[in-house]
């Protein structure tokens, strides 16, 4: 947000400059030139925000058609009457988990309570008619925070507008907010200095404004792993608050639908109208066009692919994907998203323990059954391919998801053991958690091989979060290849105790699939899983994957003579390479570049040691200006990491910062960049002569002004 903020102000004040300065003299082409330089000034400061399209409906015969369809109140209360509503569930949502805890809320809210709930984007609603909202209804808000505390992508245009300081409403009263009455959870990482900050501070405006708030504001954390036990534990306290608040009573809760399934038998899969895995009708008619974005993917050819590692048992992936056929652009820094599919063996463990094999090419219909629900997928279509392209099949089941499904079970004793995980937290742990099971999984294992036929389809569209597209940092440079985007990723595979099998990433080894397929296997099957790498109807052929880009805050300093600092161990390294290879371009371009260090961690020299040519060849063009510091951890008698190396440089660094250099961390938030942080701050403590908590206030500035950088996961 500091950034946004800054540019607004930057751009209004050179706005005023130029006018003040020029306006007197200008004719018509100086006018062209001012005005072309004004929208690309806002394009690069707000990267698009302010004319950027909102999510295209899956129907939707145009890219650029608003999710908001001609009619449609963005008047939050008016769209409360319209349906009959006295509860609203908003999502700030970046990976789909937000919505899933909000659609949750909603069910449970219902069929506990008998509210009238509905669930709601927050990028679809104005928000300066809060004021009007009456006392006898209730708004949820259920926000994850986003990177260094930042808002999701469809929360940012609500964040700015509620914590702003002239904030202003339809109403006129005081407080304005006086009549509202809301709910709040956030979704945060403890390993982010910001943690949770955005339900906090949203907390904060709210009630600075008069709201007020039932139960207390839930935070569930990522970072500990504990993201849905603490949504459980926060959850039932708040139910108690606002059943009496509100004067609701509980009653037995039954399941009911919120998703018609219908079975069509006058459309085969072959029908030119099925959806067999396309995200749109402009994928489903072949017309696909831009802008290509979180709703609507690009079919990118995959220009090349190769190993990074020379271990036998682990595979790291370079993948060079070529966008040059749309209207797709990125700048160095930024992320790339890929749509994975689910493999084979997992669509069929779930196909065969519903008892569906026999029927997965089998059309269907599926419909809301109230006004305000969503279908998260473009039908009719099969259930292959809802599973397959859809459904985040492979994530490890909650365990209010089994609660829900003991009433389905095949005989007593499953029902029993569903009832006693989904009521039992350290159970639930010791059998379910710690082997990262299933939904098809555990069903398969409490059932002893029986088909859960009894479960309703439209449970597991409600139950199982739609399957998310997975983000990498880029590892190219926007300046030596504009169209191409490189990533680097290893391929993820976990043994697990409990598990005769290892744990593996959906994306990673889809990655690796076509990785193969690429490099002339006819039938790729990474660690025997399969893939429909050719996507619906063979439209990925070629070789293609689906993606779209997200602009991240993750940037070089506009002067190249500035000094950098660059903490990438592991592929954490792959947004540094992206840094590296753009100044080497801007060193052959004839540009002045500062001195540039990059500390490098892996296990050995000799299994992987990413790009170990690439350095080699910086040093070449860069000389002096570029320095490689290697820690490989396992090659001597104790375990060294980038963030040892950093401390033996301690004097550098700090005649580095002194310089304003920046700094620049990627890879794993939890311990090394947390560990990076501390080593930093004891550099400048020792180096400068001053209080450590005086160097820890110095760091936290360094963030505040970007001068400090991180893209990190936990």
């Amino acid at each position: 947000m500091l950034v946004r903020v800054y540019g607004s102000y930057q751009l209004q004040y050179h706005a005023q400059t130029i006018y003040i300065a020029v306006m007197a003299e200008l004719d018509t082409m100086d006018l062209v030139v001012l005005v072309a330089i004004l929208l690309g000034t806002v394009a690069y400061f707000t990267k698009g925000k302010l004319w950027g399209v909102t999510k295209d409906p899956f129907a939707s015969a145009l890219a650029n058609t608003s999710s908001i369809p001609a009619g449609k109140t963005r008047n939050i209360l008016h769209k409360m009457e319209e349906q009959g509503k006295n509860c609203i569930i908003f999502y700030g949502s970046q990976t789909g988990t937000a919505e899933d805890y909000a659609s949750r809320l909603a069910k449970e809210g219902k069929s506990r309570f008998g509210l009238e709930t509905m669930v709601a984007d927050l990028e679809e609603y104005d928000f300066d008619n809060l004021d009007t909202i009456p006392n006898d209804k209730v708004v949820f808000f259920v926000l994850a925070t986003y990177g260094e505390g930042e808002p999701t992508d469809n929360a940012v245009d609500f964040y700015g507008f509620i914590t702003n300081e002239d904030v202003n409403f339809t109403q006129g009263n005081e407080p304005p907010l006086g009549n509202l009455n809301y709910v709040a959870f956030g979704l945060g990482n403890n390993t982010y200095e910001h943690y949770n900050s955005m339900v906090r501070n949203v907390d904060k405006a709210l009630q600075k404004l008069g709201a007020h708030r039932i139960g207390d504001a839930g935070e569930g954390d990522d970072g500990a792993g504990t993201m849905e036990e603490d949504f459980l534990a926060w959850k039932e306290p708040m139910w108690t608050a606002l059943a009496e608040k509100m004067g609701l009573e509980e009653r037995e809760a039954v399941y009911d639908p919120v998703f018609s399934i219908v079975e069509r038998e006058d459309l085969t899969k072959e029908s030119p109208e099925v959806y067999l895995g396309e995200p749109n009708k402009m994928h489903l008619d072949g017309t696909a066009k831009g802008p290509f974005n979180a709703h609507n993917p690009y079919i990118a050819p995959i220009a090349q692919s190769y190993e990074l590692f020379s271990a036998k048992d682990r595979n790291c992936i370079h993948m060079d994907i070529d966008i040059s056929a749309s209207n797709l652009n990125y700048q160095t820094g930024d992320h790339i998203a890929i749509w994975p599919t689910n493999p084979g063996d997992e669509v069929d463990r779930f196909m065969n323990v519903l008892g569906l094999s026999d029927k997965r090419h089998t059309v269907v219909s599926v419909k809301a059954l109230e006004a305000t629900a969503k279908v998260p997928f473009p039908t009719p279509t099969t259930y292959d391919a809802i599973v397959r392209y859809h459904m985040e099949i492979c994530a490890p089941v909650s365990r209010q998801f089994l609660a829900q499904l003991a009433a389905f079970a095949p005989d007593a004793e499953s029902k029993a053991e569903m009832t006693k995980l989904g009521a039992e937290k350290d159970y639930f742990h010791e059998k379910i958690s710690v082997n990262h099971l299933n939904v098809a999984r555990v069903l398969d294992i409490v059932g002893k091989g029986q088909k859960w036929s009894n479960i309703p389809f439209s449970a597991f569209i409600e139950g199982i979060n739609k399957l998310q597209p997975r983000y990498y940092s880029i590892s190219s440079s926007s300046l030596e290849q504009p169209k191409k985007i490189s990533i680097t990723a290893v391929v993820e595979s976990a043994q697990l105790p409990g598990r005769d099998d290892p744990f593996r990433g959906v994306a990673t080894n889809y990655l690796l699939a076509l990785k193969q397929k690429q490099n002339g296997d006819p039938e790729p099957s990474p660690f025997g899983l399969t893939y429909e790498i050719t996507g619906p109807r063979n439209k990925y052929d070629g070789i293609h994957v689906p993606v779209h880009v997200r602009h991240s805050n993750f940037k070089l300093p506009s002067d190249p003579t500035k000094p950098i600092i660059c903490i990438g161990p592991g592929t954490g390294v792959a947004p540094m390479r992206g840094f590296i290879r753009e100044r080497l371009q801007q060193a052959k371009n004839g540009v002045k570049v500062g001195k540039t260090l990059l500390f490098f961690g892996c296990r050995n020299s000799t299994e992987d040691f990413m790009y170990k040519d690439e350095w080699e060849e910086a040093k070449q063009v860069l000389g002096d200006n570029f320095e490689l510091i290697t820690a490989f951890s396992r090659e001597g008698p104790k375990k060294v990491y980038v963030q040892h190396r950093l401390k033996e440089r301690a004097v550098e660094i700090n005649q580095l910062l002194e310089q304003k250099a920046y700094f620049y961390v990627c890879g794993d938030a939890a311990h090394m960049a947390r560990e990076v942080n501390t080593v930093l701050g004891h550099i400048i403590s020792e180096q400068r002569g001053i209080p450590e908590a005086k160097a820890e206030e110095i760091v936290k500035s360094m963030r505040s002004t970007n001068q400090y950088q991180e893209d990190v996961w936990s």
